[in-house]
This record gives structure tokens, C-alpha cells and sequence, in this order.
């Protein structure tokens, strides 16, 4: 082990996010693992400072926000493996009087032409998650189908919903059943603070370790955001969608990467998995990109270049180099009281070096 993450981490909080939980490992085993920070730091937009700040730790629970992105895309590499859908057939299969030119691969390239976002939740005030999920459903093409490369919430939405109907269980269930319990995440789902007739005192339990988000004042209840999902839309849509919603431990996201690292770990086949990571063409973007996942994205992978996964609006990044055999987690609340904090980028770059410098003192195995 090593102070030098904790260093690095330190040397960004508060200023950067008040809370943040960072693990490198190499070749499997953690060499380096920090926690520092207040889950809860923020009253208000304006910094109030709240009287409780409970600290950050390794068990800590953060919103994940678009890394959720590489569940639902391993749940949907799943269902093609078992032949329930074709990476290249129309959604319209499962999306009567959809486009026809969309297709799962396209929706997870950022490829079907789909605007960025879609705030249903200003455009259906009234409506529940059922109906504002329908018209997501039917959110028009806006772009040319096939690329260039558009980054859209949208599509990824429309991806979940097609896991849906072609899985026959509803997201979280999909996730829980093809990749966390096969897994064993035992703190990675949606909606963490949910009440749970099976498990209430471990709900309890759980809701105590979320780091707090965004100043919502729309939303009920005082303070900031606190286990329920940041993303807008999401929220809108009852807190699972495929393109935010999921919670995790740093603990439970290396174990995810991990698996992803060493070929599909149970939840997929290494032949799925290659495809997954395989460069997918989608031109105009900074990066290459893969099925769900991005591969050599300066923003995140810093000197590791080569490596792929995936950020997070909320402050997270999680980076897997399969060549130097490093798998790096980084949770933050950096939109906790406020979005728009400088910084994170190069926070980011200075977990992954610190993973490169790891790598060096150590030799490939």
C-alpha cells in the first residue's frame, strides 16, 4: 500500500469535491486505496456548512451517473449471447413504429442520431415514470443515423428499455440478476435509500454511507440530494434508466472492471467482452469507442493511454488497462453542493498516474 493516493486525493478536497474514495489495483490485487472527505458537507447552494459530516470511507456509496452506462450494456451483451436480441436488428422489434435504422449497436455507439438529453421531467410535469418513459420511446431522430459520433442520454435510455421488453424483467432487476449477484456487489443497485421490505435495516445501514449530491430545492425534503439519483431524467423516469441511476461502493466498481479485465468474470463471454472493447468506428469523437464504453478518452485515462471506461457526471471514472493489467476507480461527489467545479479532470489524471507509477514498481505478471 501507499499514502501517495491519499496525498492526491487530499490535495483535492474539499476543493474539488467533498468527498472522494479512490482504489488502484494491479493485476488484481489492490495496491493503493484512499478515502477522504465528508459525505455530507453542504446545506445549500450557498455552503452552509451542515452540523453532521459524516467521513468517507472505503464503504462508502456514491451515484455512479453514466458509468450505469456499462451495466446496461453488459445486461444487453447477455441477452445477445442467449440469441433474446441482435446487436444489429432494428429496436423497432421491440419498439413498434420506432426508426428502423436504430439498432442496439448504434444506440450504444452514440450512433442513432438521438439528441444528447431530453428533460422529460420539464416537458411532462404532470405525468408519471410509465408515460414519460413512453415518450422518450418516441423521441424523434434529430441527427444522420450511422454517425457521426453524438453523445445522447436518449439513446442509452432506449437501450434500457429494450433490455426490458427483450429480457422480460424490468433494468434493475436485469442488472441485479445478470451482473451483481453474479458478482456478488452487494452495494451496487438503484435507488440505495428505497425502502425494502426484505431488507429494512440494511437499508438502514446503507443510506448512512451515500455521499450527498446536487442542491435540488424542486425536490422533496430539505438539504441536498442524498440516495436518490442526481440525473434529471432519471429521477424523472422513477430512478432506473439505462443511462444513470446506479450506486457503488469503489469497492464493487473494481469488481466490475476487474471481471471486464480479465474477459466477462461470469457475466459475459470473453468473446462478448472483445466485442464490447472492440473500436466500433463511430467517427468524430475524442476517443475510439466501443459497445457502451470508451476506449483511450483523454478525459479520463490520463497517461494510461489505451485503457477504457467510462465518467460520470457526478465526479466518477472507472479506467481498466487490460495491457498493464491496472483496473482504477475514482468516486466523488463533485457536483455536491453545486455542478461546475474545476478540477476534476486533472483529478482524474493524477489517480491514473499514480496507477502508471504502481505499474512501473512492479513487474507485468
Amino acid at each position: 500500500m501507499t499514502d501517495r493516493l491519499g496525498a492526491v486525493l487530499a490535495g483535492a478536497v474539499p476543493r474539488v469535491c467533498p468527498a472522494a474514495v479512490a482504489l488502484i489495483a494491479v493485476d488484481g490485487s489492490v495496491a493503493a486505496a484512499a478515502a477522504t472527505g465528508e459525505l455530507v458537507r453542504y446545506a445549500d447552494a450557498e455552503g452552509t456548512l451542515v452540523a453532521e459530516r459524516p467521513p468517507a470511507g472505503r464503504d462508502s456509496i456514491f451515484d455512479l451517473a453514466s458509468i450505469s452506462k456499462l451495466f446496461t450494456t453488459a445486461v444487453l451483451l447477455s441477452l445477445a449471447e442467449e440469441g433474446a436480441i441482435g446487436l444489429d436488428e432494428p429496436v423497432a422489434a421491440w419498439i413498434p413504429g420506432h426508426d428502423p435504422r436504430v439498432t442496439p449497436r448504434r444506440l450504444l455507439t452514440h450512433t442513432a442520431g438521438l439528441p444528447p438529453t431530453r428533460r422529460i421531467d420539464l416537458e411532462l410535469p404532470g405525468a408519471d415514470a410509465s408515460e414519460r418513459m413512453e415518450a422518450m420511446l418516441r423521441t424523434p431522430i434529430a441527427h444522420p443515423v450511422g454517425g457521426p459520433y453524438l453523445y445522447s442520454d436518449v439513446g442509452l435510455v432506449i437501450a434500457g428499455r429494450v433490455a426490458e421488453l427483450a429480457g422480460g424483467a424490468p433494468l434493475d432487476a436485469l442488472v441485479r440478476a445478470r451482473v451483481t449477484d453474479v458478482l456478488g456487489l452487494p452495494d451496487t443497485g438503484y435507488r440505495p435509500t428505497a425502502p425494502s421490505r426484505a431488507a429494512p435495516l440494511a437499508q438502514v445501514a446503507a443510506s448512512a454511507r451515500v455521499a450527498a449530491t446536487e442542491w435540488k430545492p424542486e425536490r422533496t425534503g430539505p438539504g441536498c440530494v442524498r440516495g436518490e439519483v442526481h440525473d434529471e431524467t432519471a429521477y424523472a423516469l422513477g430512478g432506473v434508466a439505462g443511462h444513470a441511476g446506479l450506486f457503488a461502493t469503489a469497492g464493487d466498481l473494481l469488481a466490475f472492471g476487474e471481471a471486464l479485465r480479465l474477459g466477462g468474470g461470469g457475466v459475459l463471454r470473453s468473446g462478448s467482452v472483445a466485442e464490447m472493447l472492440r473500436d466500433q468506428g463511430a467517427e468524430g469523437a475524442a476517443f475510439r469507442h466501443g459497445l457502451g464504453v470508451r476506449i483511450g478518452d483523454p478525459a479520463i485515462v490520463g497517461p494510461l493511454t489505451g485503457a477504457f471506461g467510462h465518467s460520470g457526471f457526478t465526479g466518477t471514472s472507472l479506467v481498466v488497462d487490460p495491457a498493464r493489467g491496472l483496473t482504477v476507480v475514482l468516486l466523488t461527489n463533485a457536483v455536491h453542493p453545486v455542478r461546475g467545479r474545476d478540477g476534476i479532470r486533472e483529478l482524474r489524471h493524477a489517480v491514473a498516474g499514480e496507477a502508471l507509477r504502481l505499474r512501473e514498481l512492479q513487474p507485468l505478471t
